[in-house]
């Protein structure tokens, strides 16, 4: 019964449009109480929650993101992907994705990558003749490649919450992550292709030579070599993966104030500004999603949902399915970071019991988290998107299912093809 209560206050608070956190909260509070357990045990489990040092990777990832959003990087990676594709039929669209993976790579998050890009990207294309709805499921797709990146803060806290469950280190869900981040970027070209084919959008100028690609890869180079100094970083052992973090944040500030010289006082004090909200907000969930964790391992919510999904189908590319199904459906209403703390102790050890690695499933889930901020009625990508661009989410959705396809492709090869996620972590594992 206590169950029964913990999910039904959460479904009710959610369906009237209490904040996420807000919702978990109250949901574990209406559950101690109606045990008769101390209200003291919420708040001891959501400080133990929060006491971790790993966490530190988290405000120093988000703000390194944030002062490259600030710091004028989009432009310069724009000029790179536009001097390499932009003669290809739909260049602009060609370069809007190469963009958007560079940046992601840079910022680490969908959301902001969609900021930076999409305000320079979408207006751009618009004017060159391209349709408003094209251009924003362009950008907002490629924009997901963000959460898979070594500098993604989500990465973070996937480990954490496999906590107790299994043991993932951040360097093999950073390698995890970088073959189907290629391979998603590869799907987004795709379908751009195919749909400025469909649209007879047409080939605006020639190839300019390698020599401007070359000086527009100089004038990015600074900027993106922030993975470069993480994988490496971490790789050799100089430092650890809160130690790149906060590496990241030096980086990114010697950069954009000492290199490009683009970042103003008022900008550093917004970067701070955001930095810090988004911690708090980030911090907060995973405070009241240990408590919620704590609950649903009492109650011994895994285990029955193990049991109601193997009385289904025992094969297992059934059940990853059903958790792929599940996973998608909960991120189109719950934050990445909400879906990924409260599903990931449900799920991940189902998924490991029918053979799936713990790394692999984390790469799994981010793809579907990702589909899920490009999914009403949460789809915060795509409501920024929309907002850029001046469309409405009806017209972008019509329109959308060339790029939900490209990334559905992607979802089934990494989920059925353990060596796209694990090839690399395995590789590196065998040489040390």
């Amino acid at each position: 019964m206590e169950l029964t209560v913990l999910s039904l206050v959460f479904l009710v608070l959610l369906v009237l449009g209490v904040p996420v956190a807000f919702s978990i909260g109250l949901a574990s509070v209406a559950t101690v109480l109606y045990a008769g357990l101390p209200v003291a045990v919420v708040f001891q489990k959501m400080v133990g929650g929060m006491q971790i040092f790993s966490f530190l990777a988290i405000p120093f990832f988000v703000f390194a993101g944030e002062l490259m959003l600030y710091g004028g990087i989009a432009q310069r990676i724009v000029r790179f992907a536009n001097s390499l594709v932009g003669h290809v039929r739909g260049g602009l669209g060609m370069s809007n994705v190469i963009g958007c993976t560079l940046f992601g790579g840079v910022a680490g998050s969908p959301v902001a990558d969609v900021s930076a890009m999409g305000s320079v990207m979408i207006p751009l294309m618009k004017k060159e003749g391209y349709d408003a709805d094209y251009a924003v499921n362009v950008t907002t797709h490629a924009a997901l490649v963000g959460a898979l990146m070594p500098t993604s803060h989500n990465l973070i806290i996937f480990t954490l919450a496999t906590t107790g469950i299994a043991s993932v280190s951040v360097l093999s869900l950073i390698l995890a992550g970088l073959i189907p981040a290629l391979l998603l970027t590869l799907c987004n070209l795709g379908a751009a292709y195919y749909v400025a084919i469909r649209r007879g959008y047409p080939i605006r100028g020639a190839f300019p030579g390698w020599g401007e690609v070359l000086a527009a890869f100089i004038g990015a180079l600074p900027g993106l070599m922030i993975v470069a100094i993480i994988l490496v970083g971490i790789l050799s052992g100089v430092f650890t993966a809160t130690e790149s973090a906060a590496t990241a944040v030096l980086w990114a500030l010697g950069v954009t104030v000492l290199v490009y010289r683009s970042l103003s006082r008022k900008d550093f004090f917004k970067a701070c500004a955001k930095a810090c909200k988004t911690t708090g907000v980030v911090l907060l969930l995973i405070g009241i999603s240990s408590a919620f964790g704590y609950f649903m391992a009492l109650y011994e919510v895994p285990q029955k949902t193990g049991e109601l999904m193997t009385s289904v189908s025992s094969d297992p590319w059934v059940i990853f399915l059903m958790i792929n199904v599940l996973l998608f459906v909960l991120g189109t209403f719950l934050d990445m970071a909400a879906t990924i703390l409260i599903c990931t102790p449900i799920f991940l050890p189902i998924a490991m019991q029918f053979g799936m690695s713990p790394v692999q499933f984390g790469i799994v889930m981010l793809i579907n988290c990702a589909l899920g901020l490009n999914t009403p009625p949460v789809g915060t990508t795509q409501f920024i998107g929309c907002a850029i661009g001046g469309v409405s989410v009806g017209q972008v959705m019509r329109s959308i299912w060339p790029f939900y396809g490209a990334l559905l492709i992607c979802l089934m090869l990494v989920t059925y093809v353990p060596a796209f996620s694990m090839w690399l972590p395995d590789l590196v594992n065998a040489v040390k």
